[in-house]
Parts: structure tokens; sequence; C-alpha cells
């Protein structure tokens, strides 16, 4: 299948089709089907990241030590190496300089 131009906003979540359509950080080359799987690592970034408001109530509580954090870190860096994968070459030199694969 075709692979067509993306421009994804890591964080607002958003994936789009037209350059100008809104702020973007990166782009990608990708087919529909690898569109729909990095929507649901979005959804699921989204929820992790839903699961860790609690914490933010609780005073004291280092984030290395809060399993929640960890399962957002997890989502997040799932999605910068499903970016990196499908990025231009601008892309893929932005994600190592950011060091979240290792």
């Amino acid at each position: 299948m075709d692979k067509r131009n993306y421009y994804v906003s890591v964080q607002s979540k958003t994936i789009m089709q037209h350059q100008g359509d809104a702020a973007y950080e990166l782009e990608i080359e990708a087919t529909p089907e690898e569109i729909i799987k990095l929507k649901e690592l979005f959804e699921d970034m989204e929820y992790a990241e839903e699961q860790t408001f609690p914490r933010t109530l609780v005073p004291g509580i280092p984030y290395h030590h809060d399993e929640e954090n960890d399962v957002y870190d997890i989502y997040l860096k799932n999605v910068y190496q499903t970016l990196y994968s499908l990025g231009t070459d601008e892309t893929k030199k932005h994600v190592q300089t950011m060091n979240v694969l290792d």
C-alpha cells in the first residue's frame, strides 16, 4: 500500500494529512494501517496519562517511584519508536537527538 506524508504532534496527540492544518513536531511517511496503529498508541498513552493524575495530588512521591508514571513512559517511548521507524530523515535525526529510544 502507498505511504503518504503525515504531520504529527506528540504534545497534542494529533496526526494530520495537511501540513498547514495545525502545529506539528514531526513528519512521517505511513500507510493508513500504520496510522491506525499510531492512533491506538496515542489512545493508550492518553489513558496512561489520565492514570497519573491522582498521584499529582500526593506530595513527596518522586516521579520514578510511581508505577503509573512508568506505564506512561513506556507508551511514550513506544510512540517515539513508531515515529522513528516511520519518520522522514529529518524526523529520525530529531528523535535520535532526544535520547528517548535508549
